[in-house]
C-alpha cells in the first residue's frame, strides 16, 4: 500500500515533509515494538515500525533494519535533531494520537501484515 494512502487513512501527521510520500516504496508489512533490539532482529525490511520511542536510536535502528517509516503512537514526537536525521536518512516519520494497539489494528484492516507474504 502506498505510504501516502496509509497517512490519509490513519490521519497521520507527516513529521518529515521533506520526503515525498508518493515516491516511497509500497508498504506491505509492519512491526510494533518499543524494544529496539527486537526491531533489529525481527522487523521486516521495507516495513513500518509502530513505537512510542522517539530518540535518535530509533532512526539508527530503522536505517539498519531498512524500514521505510516509523509511526509514533500516543502523540509522541521526536526532537528536531532526530527528525532531521530521519529526513537525511530517508526514513519517513509519522505521528498519531492513537495508542499503538489501535494503529496496528487499522493497518491490519488496510491489509498490512506482520511479515511480507
Amino acid at each position: 500500500m502506498n505510504l501516502a494512502a496509509i497517512v490519509n487513512a490513519l490521519e497521520l501527521e507527516n513529521l518529515t515533509p521533506e520526503i515525498d510520500l508518493d515516491t516511497m516504496p509500497d508498504i506491505r508489512c509492519g512491526y510494533a515494538s518499543d524494544l529496539l533490539s527486537d526491531v533489529l532482529a525481527h522487523a521486516p525490511r521495507g516495513g513500518v515500525l509502530i513505537t512510542v520511542q522517539v530518540h535518535l536510536n530509533v532512526i539508527a535502528v530503522s536505517v539498519h533494519a531498512e524500514l521505510a517509516a516509523v509511526i509514533f503512537a500516543l502523540g509522541r514526537r521526536p526532537d528536531d535533531a532526530t527528525r532531521a536525521r530521519a529526513a537525511q536518512e530517508g526514513v519517513c516519520l509519522l505521528a498519531s494520537q492513537a495508542p499503538a494497539f489501535e494503529i496496528v489494528g487499522k493497518l491490519y484492516e488496510l491489509g498490512l501484515r506482520g511479515v511480507d507474504a
